[in-house]
């Protein structure tokens, strides 16, 4: 067995974790993870923000949804992503363009504690993903020359499970424990304005900026967490490292077998509990084993970040990271940026500037470092369809010492039943 200072770290802290919410309402308040999971994705569907046409398409739809969610605790969500990326270059490939589409269903139901804060449940979500071009956009940086996941999860899956797990809260809400087929994006490093479905879609300012190694979703394991104090709190997490979404079951053998773990732990500060996601900082520390059978290494890391909430509009951040091997595309990693509505839960404009330097030991030594300017605008049309317009500036793009500059421009939809 592989044995890491985080591990023995986990184990003294009894694996502590709690992520809250976006929004600073009572009911959102003890919600465990990240924009993407999978009860902040129902809640946020289901909530009225306005849009361009402030209309659903189907407003029965939505009422049965409640009735059924009022009644027996079962809340459900589908959604249909799709993204397309056009570079002013050709890649390795011979291609310019990369597109996919993602189909997802997921739920959570209430079986434990209900009327309560501490309530425990079942979650699940299952996706389809698949590609309509040759390169799926999830490899289309590479293909570019990029150092770099311009729309990570977009890939050529096919069916696929993300998670599978129970949930569980104490603590009149303020503990949560996870334990099943986790998204480890779910809890570590969170950040508001970084899923890949509604926020910025560079990898560079998501999970640890580049300088996080990231396993596959459907990682078995635990992950629990905790408000130290009014204002600080604990996450931690202990997952399969080298698990496969498409045959999730070998993640358990590899668990409990092979011993190959992804180990985190997180301390955080916060305005309060319902504020983590708008004012928050906080340092990440993590760790993963070497895998045997492929030789990826071991390594380990930290990652840090800064986010604000300003007038209610306003959400300035500053992220980077460092790591020592574990197979990163990143060694070092420094973003910042901002996020601006001007009525909050509608439009949203995020900017954001990433300088990184890439891994020697997963790539070749003398690379250049890259540098990353990503600007997009999300617009609902209607309260369940949502596009964004994205563009891209690479400088340097690090796996092609003959290229100085990339541009990549994207359009990304997402409809919410």
């Amino acid at each position: 067995m592989t044995h890491t200072p985080i591990i023995s770290i986990l184990v003294g802290l009894g694996l502590s974790l709690l992520v809250d919410t976006l929004r600073a309402e009572e009911s959102r308040a003890t919600r465990f993870g990240s924009p993407n999971s999978v009860e902040n994705l129902i809640e946020d569907d289901a909530s009225k923000t306005g849009a361009i046409l402030e209309k659903r398409i189907s407003e029965s739809w939505f009422e049965w949804k409640k009735s059924i969610q009022e009644e027996h605790g079962l809340s459900l969500g589908f959604d249909y992503s799709a993204v397309t990326l056009k570079s002013n270059k050709t890649g390795t490939s011979g291609e310019d363009n990369a597109a996919g589409g993602m189909l997802r269903f997921y739920g959570s139901w209430n079986l434990a504690g209900k009327g309560t804060k501490d309530t425990g449940a079942f979650i699940w979500k299952l996706e389809h993903r698949h590609k309509y071009t040759d390169v799926a956009p999830q490899g289309f940086g590479f293909d570019q020359g990029a150092v770099s996941l311009i729309e990570p999860p977009f890939s050529n899956d096919k069916l696929r499970l993300t998670n599978l797990y129970w949930r569980q809260r104490a603590n009149n809400g303020k503990t949560t424990i996870i334990g099943g087929f986790l998204d480890p994006t779910d809890y570590v490093d969170v950040f508001a304005l970084g899923s890949p479905w509604t926020g910025f879609l560079n990898l560079a300012f998501s999970i640890g900026t580049n300088s996080i190694y990231i396993p596959n979703d459907a990682a078995f394991g635990l992950a629990a967490g905790t408000m130290l104090t009014d204002k600080t709190y604990i996450i931690a997490g202990l997952v399969d490292a080298y698990g496969d979404p498409t045959n999730p079951l070998s993640s358990v053998d590899n668990f409990f077998d092979k011993n190959e773990y992804f180990s985190s732990v997180e301390l955080g500060w916060t305005k309060s509990q319902d504020r983590i996601y708008l004012d928050n900082s906080h340092v990440t520390v993590w760790h993963v084993d070497e895998s045997r059978d492929t030789g990826a290494p071991s390594g380990w890391g930290a990652a840090f970040h800064y986010v604000t909430y300003l007038n209610d509009n306003l959400m300035p951040f500053v992220r980077g990271g460092y790591a020592d091997d574990g197979g990163t595309l990143m060694q070092k990693s420094l973003s910042l940026g901002l996020g601006y509505q001007k009525v909050a839960g509608r439009d949203l404009l995020g900017v954001g500037y990433n300088w990184g330097e890439p891994n020697e030991k997963t790539f070749s030594t003398g690379l250049k470092n890259q540098q990353t300017l990503e600007v997009f605008y999300r617009f609902p049309l209607t309260e369940q369809f949502v596009l964004t317009p994205d563009i891209q500036y690479i400088k340097n793009p690090a796996l092609n010492p003959n290229r100085d500059s990339l541009w990549v421009v994207g359009l990304r939809a997402r409809l919410a039943l």
